[in-house]
């Protein structure tokens, strides 16, 4: 009985792609500021599915060199299957609610979970490039081809990168330090009037001693429909929680005279310069972006 072997060369190439891709899946992964995900188990997790994305990755232009059109359908499957994990990511989240100090929000929520889902991605195209590009060099050289194929799927890894980078709270708003006023149980920060749920003399003397603000102030007048949205507060407010810790009492109001919002609470580590950077590196979401040349656009196709 014949049996066929894969060539040296194909096994140079799916190997080469696979480590490609998995470092690829690798760099984009890490711990920040917002701590998720979290490890070890959370690293575990997205590993071993980048390590298969960049898997299925690598083997296709081999399948398609041998004719082997049916294994080149599995990139079908994975796609269903890199879905079904941003699924779990979302429904895993959401059980976590509950625990937080604050609500992350279902639009922060779907926004990780896309993240999650597109990284994948990340790793497959960035092996399927790396192969395609040892195939398409095939010198005598082996290192010749590896290099070359590494030197294009580390490119193709910066673009992708760089185009699937958000951008933060940070990039289109000033946030600065807010005074804390209580006024007859009733909470200001800047004069803005925030809650009149501070009732007891403890908790009024509570927030008035300990209790830190910030003010959020957007950039240019459009961007208040961006700050202005609830998931886009809710997840700022998350961050803030998440950053300092919550003793008790955390709110968020909008200013609805200048636009932006406000973030004021109780903290158990009391850093007002960790909570202005953990609101600035709040990310975008992608449910609350507006473009403001296109918004132009339609108006004046409209006059």
């Amino acid at each position: 009985m014949n049996k066929e072997w894969i060539s040296t060369e194909h096994i140079i190439m799916i190997v080469t792609a696979v480590l490609v891709g998995t470092m690829a899946r690798i760099f984009t992964v890490k711990e920040d500021f917002r701590q998720y995900p979290s490890f070890p188990n959370g690293y575990l997790i997205q590993l071993v599915t980048g390590f298969i994305a960049a898997s299925l990755g690598a083997v296709a232009i081999p399948a398609l060199m041998t004719k082997n059109f049916v294994a080149v359908t599995f990139l079908a499957l994975a796609i269903q299957q890199f879905r079904d994990v941003r699924k779990a990511e979302r429904e895993s989240l959401k059980d976590l609610e509950d625990t937080e100090y604050a609500y992350r929000g279902a639009a922060y929520i779907d926004g990780i979970s896309k993240t999650f889902e597109a990284r994948n991605y990340f790793a497959l195209i960035v092996s399927f490039t790396t192969s395609l590009t040892i195939q398409l060099v095939n010198t005598k050289y082996n290192w010749i081809n590896i290099l070359a194929g590494i030197l294009v799927g580390f490119i193709v890894f910066y673009i992708l990168k760089r185009f699937s980078k958000g951008k933060t709270i940070g990039d289109i708003a000033e946030v600065e330090r807010g005074t804390v006023t209580i006024k007859d149980s009733e909470l200001f920060v800047e004069g803005i009037f925030i809650s009149n749920l501070l009732g007891f003399d403890h908790a009024s003397d509570l927030f008035e001693k300990e209790g830190i603000a910030v003010i959020i102030k957007p950039n240019e007048e459009h961007l208040r429909i961006t700050l202005d949205n609830f998931g886009q507060r809710q997840a700022a407010l998350f961050e803030a929680t998440k950053a300092i810790g919550v003793k008790r009492y955390h709110f968020f109001r909008r200013d609805f005279e200048k636009g932006g919002f406000i973030i004021t609470l109780v903290p158990i580590i009391k850093d007002i310069d960790r909570l202005i950077e953990a609101v600035k590196k709040t990310p975008l979401l992608e449910s609350t972006k507006k473009s403001k040349a296109t918004m132009d656009t339609n108006l004046a196709g409209k006059k």
